[in-house]
């Protein structure tokens, strides 16, 4: 049975089921994406422009319908579907806005003659894209490729065939020719098929670290650059003078947006003693008041998680900290006596360094407060992680966040507010959370060639 299914993990039921690739599928899907490429990279930005304006236009008509969709297959609450469907088409008019002066030539000053660096696509390049921003996720990396005159293969996570299908169709019918963008039901087996093909030129990846050091071995065997944007666990630090009130909001909303399945959600929470039972006492208590509910209803903020063998590798996760001594704050878990895969809200402290999970990701709506003596500590505690994707500071004093922020081994800090996305930032991070960067003036320089033309006449 192929593993492209719609499973809703509200009911736990299937709901429709996609075919897998053949090999002639995935030769077919190469040789298309090239010989589109011969053509798209001679079109004028102008024109590519103008469809990826129709692209944002066509996302937020179906806003609805697609956000819908997105519930059904990962569980994503609709309100925060439609807020994932309006920042995609940000991104597509980003790019479309921003193109021409991203890949203007660069001029080198130089003694004789005249030296410039002009900016060329390279090719066809391969994404594969996991399930908890299906769109998003997609747009980061088709909208600067495309708009750099690159062609792209896409395969979606099995668990979103349905959106997978559905960006087909919004991308033909904002008018991007046949063979610019493909979807491919391909297995893993054949997605290092594709990677080794010498017609791929570039390997872009949203995952998890194991499934990006699979990816990055891939690639390097064949010669080919790689983008990461692997696992995080990111820290949410509360100085003394933070607003406590709206470090609570915000902690609320980085730690379980998106039922707390995002690489950039606010996973630790590490405060200052001097606040740390007053912002214990508003965090748990909000908390506590959380319910499930339909991800279907547009009030709904806490869904089920995307899917049941989700839930149950986070009960684990859950269950070795409480057995190696962690404090329950808020008791949570799996709900055992209802369908689907619904996951309350838990929170935990004295996690320790001798507990997997103080160096785990935890990706579902468990928060872990962590207590330290002053913001130098705080700062220990949020680096001594293998990961470095962001960081959240919560404070009043400018010079104070400019500190800190400094000092953290990541790739992005927010201050007084959660952890985001924007289409004119960059987004991506360091040691095991990747490389590479997607978005703003960054993201359409991954996969570029950088020709040096130099003139000595």
């Amino acid at each position: 049975m192929s593993d492209y299914q719609v499973t809703n993990p509200a009911t736990g039921e299937v709901e429709a089921t996609y075919p897998t690739a053949t090999e002639q599928d995935i030769q077919q899907v190469i040789e298309k994406a090239e010989n589109a490429y011969k053509d798209w990279r001679g079109i004028e930005l102008s024109e590519r422009s103008a469809i990826l304006h129709k692209v944002a236009d066509i996302y937020l008509e179906r806003q609805d319908e697609l956000a819908d969709i997105i519930a059904k297959e990962m569980g994503k609450p609709v309100a925060q579907g439609k807020g994932e469907i309006g920042l995609v088409a940000e991104i597509y008019r980003y790019y479309a806005d921003n193109a021409e002066k991203l890949l203007a030539p660069n001029k080198i000053d130089v003694d004789d003659g005249s030296a410039f660096v002009e900016k060329f696509p390279v090719g066809v390049l391969f994404g594969i894209m996991p399930w908890n921003y299906p769109h998003y996720q997609v747009a980061r990396f088709v909208a600067p490729n495309a708009m750099a005159g690159n062609t792209i293969i896409l395969k979606h996570a099995p668990q979103c065939p349905q959106t997978a299908e559905v960006i087909v169709d919004i991308l033909r019918d904002a008018g991007l020719p046949e063979g610019v963008y493909n979807n491919i039901f391909a297995t893993n087996e054949q997605a290092a098929t594709i990677i080794h093909d010498s017609r791929v030129q570039g390997v872009s990846l949203t995952g998890s670290e194991r499934a990006g050091a699979a990816v990055a071995k891939e690639a390097g065997e064949a010669l080919k650059k790689v983008v990461l944007e692997l696992g995080g666990s990111d820290a949410f630090i509360v100085a003394e003078d933070a607003d406590i009130e709206q470090a609570v909001k915000n902690a609320i909303t980085g730690r379980f947006g998106n039922t707390g399945q995002a690489c950039n959600a606010a996973k630790r929470l590490i405060v200052v003693d001097a606040v740390h039972d007053k912002f214990v006492e508003g965090f748990t208590d909000a908390v506590k008041n959380m319910s499930l509910s339909d991800p279907l209803d547009k009030k709904t903020f806490i869904g089920p998680l995307s899917s049941k063998a989700a839930a149950t590798n986070l009960q684990q996760q859950l269950d070795s900290a409480i057995q190696g001594g962690a404090t329950v704050l808020v008791e949570g878990g799996m709900v055992k006596d209802k369908p689907g895969a619904w996951f309350k809200p838990a929170v935990l402290t004295d996690v320790t360094e001798s507990m997997d999970v103080y160096r785990e990701e935890l990706f579902g709506p468990v928060a872990v407060i962590y207590k330290a003596k002053d913001i130098e500590q705080a700062i220990k505690i949020a680096n001594d992680v293998p990961f470095g994707l962001g960081a959240s500071i919560q404070t009043q004093d400018p010079a104070l966040a400019t500190e800190i922020a400094d000092k953290l081994e990541v790739g992005m800090v927010t201050i007084n507010a959660p952890s985001g996305s924007e289409a004119n930032t960059p987004f991506g991070g360091v040691k095991r959370s990747g490389f590479g960067r997607e978005l703003g003036h960054l993201g359409i320089t991954e996969f570029l060639n950088y020709k040096l033309i130099r003139d000595m006449s």
